[in-house]
């Protein structure tokens, strides 16, 4: 039986990035069972690189989001990953949201986010005089990424380490025997064991299943998987930064986001489902259409197109959660260690939260 130090369930970009942290110091391999990595919410997303500016102050999203981003476009500059640092406006429609805004803002500079503040009235009729609004914050530290090129450069930091990266290789179930786990996986419909000493669960939307499968309860983690629809924007278009109404319960709204080619896609809404499914129900356009015309009247929405769908790893469909990152003293497995519900900021958070990780083992 193989042995290795580290082993990582979950080849999205938190456990690449995880793995190619730990992989200098130790061996490591990272198995996804999809044929693919990133399959899930890590191809599925907006990728913008965030600020750090919605969440709690001393949270994990509040830390390892403004912590994660400097990591990220230092990462980027470095190894010429495709971004672009182009900023985002949070806007208000009315004077009741501007209050929202004045509460953004504070939240914002208590999380170090110093940076952001309010447009001018001269940049509002610069800028954004296509849209209906009353007032915007705008934060100049905003980006978008290239995310697979991201996550290529992980899985390159990986092998030129020594690591592995293994595709279609399913968690079956673990045992810890002494200081190791004996791991059981399944590849190409055989099944095999592997050891290590250390194992970690980032699997994203399966986390919580393979967390009640290491620890035996199957009563002891829920999984609700929250899916959100992207429409493309065919055409020309006046946007020139990213564009976000005021958060709700479930996320971010529904922003208007470019790529870096330019392109102009909106979303995501929310839809909670019971099972993880991409397809892409169209019934509710015209729901989508009223949160986009909110702050852009004008939009002609017969140019927008299907585009795709992600899913948000949720642990309750009442609230937002912080991010989940458990070790011994939560769960009392030596070696173990488990995340959940790393959602939104998590693509921006990735290389913190791997330096996180690194750091209590």
């Amino acid at each position: 039986m193989e042995k290795v130090d580290t082993l990582i369930i979950g080849a999205g970009v938190v456990g690449l990035a995880i793995a190619a942290k730990l992989s200098h110091s130790r061996s490591v391999i990272v198995i996804d069972k999809e044929s693919r990595v990133g399959e899930h919410t890590s191809s599925r997303n907006s990728e913008v690189i965030h600020a750090g500016i919605y969440y709690p102050y001393g949270s994990l999203k509040h830390q390892l989001c403004v912590r994660g981003k400097a990591l990220l476009y230092t990462h980027c500059e470095q190894l010429n990953i495709p971004f672009h640092r182009l900023g985002k406006f949070i806007v208000a429609t009315n004077a009741e949201e501007a209050q929202s805004l004045e509460q953004i803002k504070t939240r914002a500079h208590a999380n170090s986010v110093t940076d952001i503040d309010f447009a001018s009235s001269k940049t509002i009729v610069q800028q954004l005089s296509h849209l209906k609004i009353h007032s915007a914050l705008f934060s100049p530290s905003t980006g978008i990424l290239d995310s697979h090129q991201f996550m290529l450069s992980l899985i390159a930091e990986i092998e030129s380490n020594g690591g592995i990266v293994a595709t279609q290789s399913e968690f079956m179930h673990a045992q810890q025997l002494g200081s190791d786990f004996i791991v059981a996986l399944r590849c190409n419909g055989e099944q095999f064991e592997m050891g290590c000493s250390q194992l970690i669960n980032s699997a994203g939307l399966n986390a919580p299943d393979v967390l009640n499968k290491i620890t035996g309860d199957s009563n002891k983690a829920i999984a609700y998987y929250c899916r959100g629809r992207y429409y493309r924007y065919q055409g020309k278009h006046p946007f020139q930064q990213l564009i976000y109404p005021l958060p709700n319960t479930h996320g971010l709204g529904v922003h208007a986001t470019l790529d870096l080619a330019g392109q102009l896609k909106f979303g995501p809404d929310t839809d909670y489902i019971e099972n993880i499914d991409y397809q892409f129900d169209d019934s509710q356009k015209a729901r989508f259409v009223a949160a986009i015309k909110r702050y852009w009247p004008t939009l002609d929405e017969s140019r927008l197109t299907a585009d795709y769908t992600g899913i948000r790893p949720k642990l309750s469909k009442e609230k937002q959660s912080d991010f989940v990152i458990q070790f011994e003293a939560t769960h009392g497995i030596s070696g173990f260690v488990n995340l959940m519900a790393i959602e939104s900021p998590g693509l921006t958070a990735s290389l913190a939260i791997a330096e996180y990780i690194e750091q209590r083992l």
